[in-house]
């Protein structure tokens, strides 16, 4: 049997398509892609219009879910995450979550609070994701680091080794997870190498939105290889 899901992400992102397919084939991604709301700003929310008429057209593919990919969307607005997914779920006739959801929740379903925050961001969109996973998720950002990316193109030729030398840089104890944002930054082939070298699970955008399709659908299916979260799919 094969499961529709639906995934709107930046017109400009690069990366989400390629890592939708490592799922296994019984898993069907259909994209849907929005223009910002303020041109030339890469961090800045998707159009309204482009989001109720995306969800829309992917409604009619009778997906099972519907994914916002984009957390950094999710930092500038305070109660977007509901929002936003009450006005797709409508649009589509399908559930709904944003990928800031889904990296929240994901974390708490690994029994863990207290995370190392590294991200392609500036220190400004790394803070307000930081509060928001401890106002909407009860997360405590134990240290955080960016790497300052202004464009999405710059996001999407980074390299898998600027994460690992910032999780080397900031690592301590009292990190239960790492935490990565970011669905412009390839991350899936690295996670589970990144596990293994520092003893800790990993919690990326793309892998967090596919946990929490699996959960949301109650697929019963795991996927190894890519990180701990989804080799176990713990319940949401």
């Amino acid at each position: 049997m094969t499961r529709h899901f639906g995934v709107l992400i930046p017109s400009t992102n690069t990366t989400v398509e390629m890592e939708c397919r490592l799922l296994p084939s019984s898993y069907q991604a259909h994209i849907g892609r929005l223009m910002t709301s303020r041109p030339g700003q890469t961090f800045a929310s998707p159009r309204d219009d482009d989001l109720d008429y995306q969800s829309r057209l992917l409604g009619t593919a009778k997906v099972e879910l519907i994914i916002l990919a984009q957390t950094s969307a999710s930092v500038f607005v305070d109660d977007y995450d509901e929002i936003v997914t009450r006005r797709m779920s409508a649009a589509a006739g399908a559930p709904a979550i944003t990928s800031a959801q889904a990296i929240g929740r994901a974390v708490r379903a690994l029994g863990t609070r207290r995370i190392g925050l590294v991200s392609p961001y500036s220190e400004t969109v790394n803070r307000r994701a930081a509060d928001l996973f401890a106002r909407k998720h009860g997360l405590e950002t134990v240290a955080l680091e960016g790497f300052g990316a202004t464009d999405s193109y710059a996001i999407g030729n980074l390299g898998p080794e600027n994460a690992r030398n910032a999780f080397a840089r900031i690592n301590r104890p009292e990190i239960e997870t790492f935490v990565v944002p970011g669905g412009n930054f390839p991350t899936m082939a690295a996670i589970a190498e990144w596990e293994r070298e520092f003893n800790k699970p990993v919690v990326t955008t793309n892998q967090a939105s596919f946990w929490a399709m699996l959960t949301i659908l109650k697929a019963g299916d795991k996927v190894p290889g890519y990180g701990r979260l989804l080799a176990e799919v713990p319940a949401g």
